[in-house]
């Protein structure tokens, strides 16, 4: 009896597994990027800064492979990044009582012989500031920016993933075009 109870366990897990397997699901966080786009350079505006180490984490995370640059490697130029800050609500005294964070990342996807394109990407959070415990505050607002930087990042591999979509868009319409008769 303990043997059909897990054979029938078992059975139901891999019907399971196989279901999903064959329906498409991607785990969440894996991006389906275009075939010709397994290796990737990376230039930014500061190699070491956290923003550009977060999206070479999630490159790697999404399977691929840094090379240095080269004219036929897909290249991700990270631009430019900003914090930007904004006063959502005053206390009584004419404090800040909640601010909002706001940041911003601007970046070039350069893939040979196919198309360049420019996109900026946007994060924003708020959160409650009290003057009374300011040493804590900035180590949340510390902590909020390291968070943006990460959602950015993987906004950057979603919106390149996206590149596939257009690529295939712009191949089916070269392709409908009609040829012009001599």
């Amino acid at each position: 009896m303990f043997s059909l109870k897990t054979a029938l366990r078992t059975l139901l897990v891999a019907v399971v597994v196989m279901t999903t397997a064959s329906c498409g699901f991607h785990m969440r966080g894996t991006y389906l990027l275009p075939d010709d786009v397994n290796e990737m350079s990376l230039t930014s505006y500061d190699q070491y800064s956290r923003f550009t180490r977060e999206v070479q984490k999630q490159l790697r995370m999404n399977g691929l492979v840094e090379v240095p640059p080269s004219a036929n490697t897909a290249n991700l130029h990270l631009i430019s990044e900003s914090v930007g800050e904004r006063t959502l609500s005053l206390y009584q005294n004419s404090r800040a009582a909640e601010k909002e964070l706001t940041f911003n990342a601007s970046y070039r996807v350069v893939i040979p012989n196919k198309e360049s394109r420019e996109f900026t990407t946007t994060v924003t959070r708020s959160y409650l500031d009290n003057p009374k415990t300011a040493l804590a505050k900035s180590v949340e607002r510390d902590m909020i920016e390291d968070e943006m930087r990460e959602q950015a990042s993987r906004q950057i591999l979603r919106q390149m993933a996206r590149l596939k979509a257009t690529s295939l868009v712009d191949e089916k319409s070269t392709a409908l075009e009609p040829v012009p008769s001599n």
